[in-house]
């Protein structure tokens, strides 16, 4: 499971996060893998499973 990092960009900006998801932005691939940033995911309060793409059918 990868999520894209619009994503988490755009749940940040929500919370009115804007220099965290400015910080995003630059530093993280636009395929984020949850398993290896698991730990920036849970620093900034975001939930995996809330993120993650839509399967495709």
């Amino acid at each position: 499971m990868r999520i894209a990092r619009h994503r988490i960009v755009s749940a940040l900006r929500d919370r009115g996060q804007q220099a965290r998801a400015d910080w995003v932005e630059r530093e993280l691939p636009e395929r984020v893998d949850p398993a290896k940033h698991s730990g920036l995911l849970a620093t900034l309060h975001l939930d995996p499973a809330d993120l993650a793409d839509a399967p495709s059918p």
